[in-house]
């Protein structure tokens, strides 16, 4: 299946009010947390993903994303590769509308199934740089 294409990346960004950050880090000067507080800043709302914090970027973290109590937009996975098929698993469990693999993260395999279980697929591009791109 083809990737996404700019335009529905657009609309993908433009339709989304939250995101489920997997892997999301408290540490500022770690990728997720500058991505996560950026599109925080930008008005969508962050919900962190991580079974060893209780809080990022003043939002109530979750373990898994089964344990999120709310519908989430994008899941946005800040996580290595062999986390993927699992993390696109839990999204397809909980109803997310997307799944976003950050720069240097794919998962042909995982995406496929995503896809086929109709969850838009972002794969190897960063979440900050293409809403810049788009929303300046």
């Amino acid at each position: 299946m083809e990737p996404m294409s700019e335009q529905e990346i657009g609309r993908l960004l433009s339709s989304a009010r939250t995101i489920a950050v997997v892997g999301l880090s408290d540490k500022p000067f770690r990728a997720s947390h500058g991505v996560s507080e950026y599109m925080q800043s930008r008005g969508y709302r962050i919900i962190p993903v991580n079974p060893h914090l209780t809080e990022a970027l003043g939002e109530k973290a979750y373990p898994r994303l089964e344990d999120v109590p709310e519908p989430v937009d994008i899941v946005n996975i800040f996580r290595r590769r062999e986390a993927v098929a699992t993390v696109v698993d839990s999204a397809i469990r909980v109803g997310a509308r997307a799944i976003w693999m950050q720069e240097g993260v794919w998962d042909h395999e995982a995406a496929a199934k995503a896809r086929a279980a109709g969850l838009a697929v972002v794969m190897d591009r960063c979440l900050l740089k293409e809403h810049r791109k788009r929303f300046r």
